[in-house]
Order: C-alpha cells, then structure tokens, then sequence
C-alpha cells in the first residue's frame, strides 16, 4: 500500500511539472509575411555607343503575384511574376540638344540574388514609344562593383527576316537582356524573393 501510494505521489508530480511547462512555454510564432521582390532606385548609365549621351533610368517595382490575369486558357489567374509600378527613361543627347523620355507601367518582375528582369509598358513618351513593352534588367552591385543596367532595345532583341531585313520583335513579359552596362552615378536595390507559390 504504501509502494502504490507513493507511485500515485510521484505521478502526480509528474503531470503536474508537464502541466506547468506546456503552460509556461511560448505561443507558437505566427508564420511570416511572404517576401516580395522589389527593385528601387535610380542612376546615369554609361553607354559606350553613345559615351556622351546622359542617359538615366528610375525604377520603383514591387512583385504583385497573380494579379494580372490573361483571357486565356490557364492564365486566368495571372502569373506569379505580375508586379507593379514606374520605369522612367531620360536620353538627353548633346550632339543634336534632344531629350528623350519615356514613363511605363510595370508588368512583370523576376528575381534571382542581386538580379532582376522587369518589364514595363509605355504609359507616355516623347519618341513615339506608346504601348510599347520594354524590357529592363538591374543588378545590385556587390562587394563594391558598380551596379549595372540592360535593356531591350539599342543592341539586342533583332529579328532578321529570311529575306534579309530586320524587324524589332514585341518583348514578352519579362524578357530584358542580361545588364551590359554600368551605373556611374546613383544605384538600384534589388530585393530578392522566391516565386510565389500557386493561388488555391
């Protein structure tokens, strides 16, 4: 009898000690926010074809997965590079005293490390560039390498007929080339983040 109650003791002991470190123990962590991808910033690019001209890209894009959905089969609900946001261009060329502008609409954005693709649709412009797509690459400089910039017109993105002419083909989402050139002046942050997983 007394083994048996001195086991009761013992058990009751131990309930009560797991009772109180459940109690005592922290709430679990809510899970947190999805990281969204993001470029911000603006800077002066040098362009060895035109190492005079002043030309300047601003871009503010945020990833907005899924919120620009296609009349098409399978893209109703969009894609998980849709984004927002503004690109702005200034070309000044001193040879000739033209300034040429540009302000888009940002469509798409992907990221990977310190890179990133985005693609804008032109709002408003001075060079007759309405409704058109362009294509436009950043990368966040590391261990102090300058930041460097691409975009899809100039010296890429040529379709050459069979017959020999040259056409400009339309960019599709997110295309740009890889960014050839450098940032003089200013900077871009890129932040990266994962592509965001499929809307139930």
């Amino acid at each position: 009898m007394r083994n048996r109650m001195r086991a009761l003791v013992l058990a009751g002991s131990a309930a009560a000690l797991v009772a109180a470190l459940v109690a005592a123990a922290p709430a679990p962590a809510a899970p947190a926010a999805p990281k969204v991808a993001s470029v911000h910033g603006s800077g002066a690019i040098f362009f060895p074809y035109s190492p005079r001209d002043d030309i300047r890209f601003a871009v503010e894009a945020e990833s907005a997965p899924w919120s620009r959905p296609f009349p098409a089969k399978g893209l109703d609900k969009g894609l998980p590079t849709d984004a927002r946001g503004r690109v702005t261009i200034h070309h000044y060329v001193p040879a000739t005293g033209f300034t040429g502008t540009a302000e888009a609409e940002v469509d798409c954005l992907v990221t990977g490390g310190r890179t990133a693709t985005l693609t804008a649709v032109v709002k408003t412009s001075n060079v007759g560039w309405e409704g058109k797509r362009i294509g436009i690459s950043v990368q966040d400089g590391e261990r102090g390498g300058p930041d460097r910039v691409g975009f899809s017109w100039g010296v890429v993105n040529v379709d050459v007929k069979p017959d020999g002419t040259v056409a400009e083909p339309t960019v599709g989402t997110c295309m740009a080339p890889a960014p050839f050139t450098e940032v003089t002046k200013g900077g871009f942050k890129v932040t990266p983040a994962p592509l965001a997983p499929m809307p139930n």
